[in-house]
């Protein structure tokens, strides 16, 4: 994986966007070649590797070149013309390691200037690029083509700068949505006339984002220059050499006032092309054409270009200032304001005061009123302190504008020194309503009452609430649609108010009115639901657990339609918003009685989670990273049931085919004394006769495929709790066994993930929605409300709001919490038990019979030979039936139970950003997985066996070792991986086929665990259910401490046991094979 580099390079009154890719390469490919003086960057992809990287990220280079034209229009230029080449170099100063023994090289993006004091002393360098140059408008299409609201892994390959002008780019997008832009008119250098369209950031809050986009601009943005060769920007590497005083660094704000005005400019005129030009004077007709049409210079006399400037100076003098040309260098910073502060009638009188005034614009309540600024008509002004220049222009240039934007000021201008105008309450509220925020968009200044005012601070009529759990003389489960108990009174802010004093405010037939000293405008909209509330009895109102979790989170903001102002929980009610809002944490429970086995403290935790929102009917996620034990957590949760007496029906898990196994062997190893029954297999009980069956159990064990396969007989169960394991299986809401599982009758629903599901928002919705049916909306709403403002548009309130919404639900520990990382052993082993599949059953059973025969009648040597010979034939069905019929590829993964899981849990491994050494003793099954491996996970899959040549094994292990965005997986033979290599940047260990010589298998693990590991190395080791591998791997684990010793040999201790021996090692069982 690469990382997507560029920004935007100004020239002129144009521009255009240069992209390149930067790669990690081994320090032993690095080069010293130079061009024009400035070292080539060794990491810059070559146009192959980088249009092959656009093309794998959908980014295509092709879709976004212009192929017709330029992406402004000359008249000059044919219809159909030939693009310039868009691969073109440019220089860039980078921070550069120089001291190193292989040479200078550039510090890559993702490497931190603090990462190693070891490292070689950093100084600045130019270094020559490689890329492509996009015109504005192909610029425009490649920035909303980039990912920005993802969080995804997957998306990481976008580089900061490009992120950065991504976001400009949506600002853009946001002026266009608003109208900020004006067509106008700007002389060239060479003083010839050019019409364009100007952006206008005359609001306060496009000024503010002027200045944070401004704040925020990575430095790499202005490390782009041409050098010396004048040639306006297209590729320029004069013989500058080293000399970083060529680079003369363009001040953010010019450049980003350039970005602003070329992408607004050719979107603006790509909007306006198809409009037909009205009939007008030639000079104004050449104009419009100019803006449309054509960026070329006005072919008009130059007395009439004169005159056309000036009338569009005169026309757009108020906002000059605040219009941005192509050859802007910064706008002019506006000191103050035009204001205008709403004023509450005196005693007695109804009608309010607008009143005119300068505000400081860095100090919003510092006011200068009228009468001082006419009454000193200087072209200075001394106030308190500060200074005002031209005070009466500037007020008056406000004045003008508001005319525009607000007429009932207008008459009061006729005045020869205007202070201010007369509104009627019902002119102040629709002033409140409809133009105090057109004004504030315009760049003047808005003051009003504290209850007044616009935002989270303006006070309206609204509700408050009180509510606890009703008292119920029987035994009711709760959960997210329980009724709560609940008080209501009318409220305006933290006052309540009673009928008689809302009777009060209507028989005043005002939209405004003062309560308790505050001035607060009576919506009608809320009038109407007052009235209703007041005519309605308390029965007919309800609230539910559900909505008192949505106000506590702020997703849910009215209650019979009237604003919630005030919302109070109290008991029961309380603890739980309390302990799901994170304030708290949940009662601990006791280790459970028949819990064999020790629980960490962050599992004894999570059970507890479980058990506090199993005790409120709600849907619990533990989503805790591969290794932290979701299991036994889940075995501890079940088992406080039984203690509580609670467990009172059947609960049903749901998992991979894969894991049927793990399952049941975790539950007897740690939670013996819970009633199991595996639902699975062609002679799995139906109907009638399955109820029978699990009516005295207490865990069915069952997996995804029939889970839509038998949906009758499960959907026929009242479950006491539904568990899916792997609940990612589910991310598809639409698929079959995602629909059935949302069917299952369950008083408590769980999912078990280890991948971050909060970064998949349709994943995100399926299992929520199977955990708390209702609770996100359906899938159409939960995509308008959600997913695409965050996802499309990159809106961080929508992902706030989600994230409360959620995460009371979901519990994430991560293996590097410092809070989990002290209670894990340094190096965790475990044993991972796979079925076999029919194919593979198939043939490991003829494989047993044939040659059992044949070693029966055989001795010696033959015999010792006979059976190791079969020993690897096993062993390579057990890992899938294409290595042992030497087939090409290995087909679908659910030939091999293997397989399957081994690709679900590097899936999970990857979704961490984990890396993984994956160990075999067959070489030709490494390169069947390798390829497969690619294909399925989407990344590079590097494959290090004997025959690798010592290069190709150094860059191997470099790349895996010091890419920051290299292999995440390294797949070894074990020999040629057991010695050697120091390979610490691995977090998993697979053995996928095991040696059956723990110290060989030790050695091999140690490439990962060893002096230098700074995390957690979980080591995973593959046993096939039900075959000699399982009894095998027995015998081992029963002979630990002397498994060196008694069989360290391999597998020749096997070729001494005699034929019944044998046959009872290799003798397979049936109720291992995994097809459903």
């Amino acid at each position: 994986m690469a990382i997507l580099q560029g920004s935007w390079i100004s020239g002129g009154n144009s521009g255009h966007l240069f992209i390149w890719g930067e790669t990690w390469r081994t320090k032993a490919s690095l080069g010293s070649s130079s061009a024009n003086g400035a070292l080539s960057h060794p990491f810059a992809m070559t146009q192959a590797e980088l249009t092959s990287f656009l093309r794998f990220h959908r980014l295509s280079i092709d879709q976004f070149i212009e192929t017709s034209g330029s992406s402004r229009p000359n008249r000059h230029q044919p219809v159909q013309q030939s693009q310039p080449n868009k691969w073109q170099a440019k220089v860039i100063a980078l921070p550069t390691q120089t001291a190193s023994p292989e040479g200078a090289y550039p510090l890559l993006s993702t490497q931190s200037l603090l990462d190693n004091s070891d490292d070689p002393p950093l100084e600045w360098q130019l270094w020559t690029v490689e890329g492509f140059c996009l015109e504005p408008a192909e610029a425009v299409k490649l920035l909303q083509a980039l990912p920005l609201g993802s969080f995804q892994a997957a998306d990481a390959y976008v580089g900061g700068s490009l992120r950065f002008w991504s976001q400009v780019m949506r600002w853009s997008l946001d002026l266009l949505s608003r109208c900020k832009f004006l067509p106008g008119l700007y002389r060239q250098p060479n003083g010839e006339a050019v019409a364009g369209w100007q952006p206008l950031l005359d609001s306060a809050i496009d000024q503010a984002r002027l200045e944070k986009f401004t704040q925020l601009m990575p430095s790499s943005c202005r490390a782009y220059q041409e050098l010396g060769t004048g040639d306006g920007g297209q590729g320029g590497q004069g013989g500058q050499g080293r000399d970083l005083t060529a680079l003369s660094a363009i001040p953010p704000e010019e450049l980003l006032l350039a970005f602003l005005s070329c992408v607004v400019d050719v979107q603006v005129r790509h909007w306006v092309q198809a409009q037909a030009l009205p009939e007008t004077e030639s000079t104004v007709q050449e104009w419009l054409r100019s803006l449309s049409i054509t960026s070329d210079p006005l072919e008009a006399p130059p007395e009439a270009v004169a005159r056309l400037e000036a009338a569009l100076q005169t026309w757009t003098t108020p906002l000059q200032q605040n219009l941005v040309a192509p050859t802007s260098q910064s706008l002019r910073q506006n000191l103050w304001r035009t204001c205008f502060a709403l004023k509450p009638p005196t005693a007695g009188e109804t009608n309010w005061q607008l009143e005119y005034c300068l505000q400081a614009v860095d100090h919003p309540d510092f006011l200068v009123d009228a009468k001082t600024i006419w009454s000193q008509p200087a072209e200075q002004l001394q106030y308190q302190g500060r200074t005002i220049e031209q005070p009466q222009e500037t007020f008056l240039r406000g004045l003008g504008l508001a005319t525009r934007l607000y007429p009932p000021i207008e008459p009061s201008l006729h005045q020869p020194r205007p202070q201010s105008c007369e509104l009627t309450p019902i002119e102040v509220y629709e002033f409140i309503r409809a133009s105090a925020w057109r004004l504030q968009d315009n760049g003047l200044g808005i003051v009003m009452p504290p209850g007044l005012a616009p935002g989270a601070g303006a006070k309206r009529l609204g509700i408050s609430i009180s509510a606890e759990v009703a008292q119920s003389k029987q035994k009711e489960r709760l959960g997210l649609q329980s009724l709560l108990k609940f008080k209501w009174d009318l409220a305006i802010g933290d006052k309540t108010i009673s009928k008689k004093e809302f009777d009060r405010l209507m028989s005043l037939q005002s939209p405004i009115v003062e309560v308790g000293g505050e001035w607060i405008a009576l919506q009608p909209s809320d009038v109407k639901a007052a009235q209703a509330i007041f005519a309605t009895s308390q029965e007919e109102m309800t609230l539910r657990v559900e909505d008192a979790l949505r106000l506590s989170t702020g997703d849910t903001t009215t209650l019979a339609k009237l604003p919630v102002v005030k919302f109070e929980a109290s008991g029961a009610l309380q603890e739980l918003i309390t302990n799901l809002t994170g304030n708290q944490s949940v009662e601990l429970i006791e280790t459970p009685e028949g819990f064999h086995g020790t629980l960490r403290p962050y599992q004894l935790r999570g059970a507890s989670w479980l058990a506090f929102l199993e005790r409120w009917g709600l849907g619990a996620c533990l989503a805790d990273d591969m290794g932290l034990g979701k299991t036994i957590q889940t075995i501890a949760f079940l088992l406080h049931l039984k203690q509580q007496e609670v467990l009172e029906s059947p609960t049903l898990l749901v998992c991979p085919t894969s894991v049927l196994g793990n399952w049941e062997r975790e539950v007897k190893k740690f939670g013996s004394s819970l009633k199991v029954i595996v639902h699975h297999g062609d002679k799995r009980l139906k109907g009638k006769a399955f109820a029978r069956a699990v009516k005295d159990k207490q865990l069915v064990i069952t997996s995804y495929p029939l889970l839509f396969r038998d949906a009758t007989t499960l959907e026929d169960i009242s479950w006491q709790g539904v568990v899916l394991d792997e609940a990612q299986n589910i991310k598809n809401p639409s698929a079959k066994q995602s629909k059935a599982a949302r069917e299952l009758k369950a008083g408590f629903r769980i999912a078990l993930t280890g991948t971050p599901i909060e970064n998949r928002l349709s994943e995100l919705w399926s299992i929520l929605d199977f955990l708390n049916p209702g609770y996100l909306g359906n899938q159409q709403f939960f995509q308008r409300r959600f997913a695409m403002p965050i996802e499309k548009f990159g809106d961080r309130d929508s992902l706030q709001t989600l994230r409360s919404l959620v995460q009371p639900f979901i519990l994430r520990r991560l293996k590097t919490d410092k809070d989990i990382i002290q209670d894990l052993p340094e190096k965790q082993e475990m044993n991972v038990f796979c079925g076999l599949s029919a194919e593979q059953a198939t043939l490991y059973q003829k494989l047993v019979d044939e040659s059992l025969t044949e070693i029966e009648s055989s001795e010696g040597i033959k015999r010792h030979g006979l059976i190791l010979t079969l020993l690897l034939r096993l062993k390579q069905v057990c890992n899938h039936p294409a290595q042992y019929l030497k087939e090409k590829n290995l087909g679908e993964a659910k030939r091999s139970g293997k397989l399957l899981r081994l690709q679900e849990m590097l899936e999970e491994a990857i979704s961490e950003g984990d890396r993984a050494l994956i160990f075999t003793q067959f070489a030709e099954w490494g390169k069947l997985l390798q390829p497969y491996l690619e294909k399925q996970l989407g990344w590079e899959t590097l494959f290090l066996y004997g025959s690798t040549k010592k290069q190709q094994r150094e860059e191997m292990v470099d790349r895996f070792q010091n890419d920051p965005e290299g292999p995440r997986i390294l797949l070894l033979s074990l020999k040629a991986g057991g010695t050697g290599l120091n390979l610490t940047r691995a977090n998993h260990v697979f053995h996928v086929d095991r040696w059956w010589n723990p110290a060989v298998e030790n050695q091999a693990t140690d490439r990962a665990f060893r002096i230098g590991q700074t995390r957690n190395v979980q080591v995973h080791k593959f046993v096939c259910n039900g075959t000699l591998e399982e009894r095998i791997n027995d015998i081992i684990e029963s002979k630990k401490q002397l498994a060196e010793q008694a069989v360290g040999a391999g597998e020749d201790w096997l070729t001494d046991m005699d034929t019944d021996q044998l046959r009872s090692l290799l003798l397979l069982d049936r109720n291992a094979v995994i097809d459903d």
